[in-house]
């Protein structure tokens, strides 16, 4: 990796938003503005007034601004423009300030269809979906964007659940107790690195064996207890790293223009991963 040059007058800034900043997207994207010698420079940051800060993105002429729950709706009174993914799932992630006007996307949106795309699965196959989150609202509308109709959300919270498993045309259910699918797709904290449940399995040994096909959008670690389960089981797998790695690439070229190479970005992610808390 080359050095980061000097920061001028003319040096563009990127941000996020979060309630819990992490390192990843710094990292992640800093890296890649010094691989690719570009004028950028990328810095987290947390808010306790939303719409001063986006104030802020548009007044300061910030160029891009990250945004993570629980911003990702809210935002939305905020911005001037939704693209497609944005709109699809009324949540936003990625804004990009061009000369004043702020326009909205949601690359989790994106990077969970890609891969959905990219595993070839057929739309027919039935899926367990955990979580109800605002990642989980991403990734089960790409599943329905991607012609999947037989889908069971799980969700401890009954009123989000329900309504999102509603509003997607799916069946919710508050416990995986006593159900199997061929392909389980995990939304939840459950198996990341720090958490209480970090050496956990989102679903049973057994329901892995059942299936055929594991995603895992936990990034931290890669390889999750679960993502090792289904691997030793045989299984195809889809994981989180993968998922953070192509959204955040999908973020970096809307900031800059530029489009960086899979090995370029399969290198900041694994020097972002690890330097990520």
């Amino acid at each position: 990796m080359t050095l980061q040059p000097l920061l001028t007058k003319d040096t563009r800034l990127c941000i996020s938003l979060a309630t819990r900043p992490s390192n990843f997207g710094t990292r992640f994207h800093n890296y890649l503005y010094a691989e690719l010698g570009l004028d950028f420079i990328y810095k987290a940051f947390t808010t306790t007034n939303l719409a001063a800060a986006i104030g802020g993105v548009r007044a300061l002429g910030i160029r891009g601004c990250s945004v993570s729950m629980p911003f990702k709706e809210d935002v939305i009174a905020l911005v001037d423009e939704l693209d497609d993914s944005a709109s699809a799932i009324a949540s936003i992630n990625t804004i990009v300030n061009d000369n004043g006007c702020l326009r909205a996307s949601n690359t989790d949106y994106i990077a969970a269809a890609d891969l959905i795309r990219a595993s070839a699965i057929d739309p027919t196959t039935p899926f367990l979906l955990r979580g109800s989150g605002g990642m989980a609202k991403a990734v089960a509308a790409a599943f329905r964007d991607s012609g999947f109709e037989h889908g069971t959300l799980i969700a401890r919270n009954e009123a989000r659940g329900r309504t999102l498993a509603t509003e997607l045309g799916y069946r919710w259910t508050a416990e995986p107790t006593g159900l199997t699918a061929p392909l389980l797709v995990n939304v939840t904290p459950i198996g990341m690195t720090g958490g209480a449940e970090a050496n956990d399995l989102s679903y049973s040994a057994e329901v892995v064996a059942d299936a055929t096909c594991v995603f895992d959008v936990v990034a931290l670690p890669a390889e999750t207890p679960l993502i090792r389960a289904a691997r030793a089981a045989g299984k195809t797998v889809i994981t989180g790293a993968e998922v953070i790695a192509l959204q955040a690439a999908e973020q970096f070229e809307r900031y800059t223009g530029v489009r960086p190479a899979p090995e370029q970005v399969a290198a900041a992610s694994a020097f972002a991963r690890t330097h990520a808390r």
